[in-house]
């Protein structure tokens, strides 16, 4: 089997796929294990965008984090959070993408750039949404009652992307494709 390397551009049919796979991936994630909190509610979809971004690129994992959430927005039933949805997920890929990348090459989801990465960017989510629920909702205190359920959901998406990926870390076919 042929290696992946970051550091080398894909093909654009195989980022094509790799794209539509983790928008889809992104999507399910967000929508399946759905738990209401105030204006919203709290999925594993941010440890989907955190696992792809470190492992196929910062690129692909724009656009499958910003679709991939949006169409959950959307298919939830949520359909005014769209386009904040698209301007946070894209930052937080951003963000996460920026202090990993100088370690692109050799990434791993136990190294403190990695761990930093994940709480900038997960610390961004709830900053946004808080935001944003405030513009929406029409009031900083109606915003600020979202951030609570935001920060625990941050810190399990985190925790869940730091487990998952120790295991495909250590997983030899995912360690010869993507190593």
């Amino acid at each position: 089997m042929m290696e992946y390397n970051k550091t080398k551009p894909m093909s654009a049919s195989r980022s094509i796929c790799i794209t539509a796979v983790m928008t889809a991936f992104i999507c399910m994630m967000t929508i399946v294990p759905r738990i209401p909190i105030p204006l919203g509610y709290a999925h594993l979809g941010d440890a989907a965008i955190f696992l792809v971004v470190l492992y196929a690129g910062h690129r692909e994992g724009a656009v499958a984090a910003s679709l991939g959430s949006a169409f959950a927005d959307f298919l939830g039933g949520f359909p005014i959070w769209i386009l904040p949805t698209i301007l946070i997920k894209y930052s937080m890929v951003i963000i996460l993408w920026h202090i990993v990348k100088k370690h692109a090459a050799d990434i791993h989801v136990l190294s403190a750039y990695a761990f930093c990465g994940l709480c900038l960017s997960g610390g961004w989510m709830v900053i946004g949404y808080t935001i944003f629920g405030s513009i929406l909702y029409g009031g900083i205190a109606v915003g600020l009652t979202s951030a609570p359920g935001l920060f625990l959901e941050g810190v399990v998406n985190i925790a869940a992307a730091i487990a998952a990926g120790a295991v495909l870390e250590r997983s030899k076919s995912f360690s010869a494709y993507f190593k």
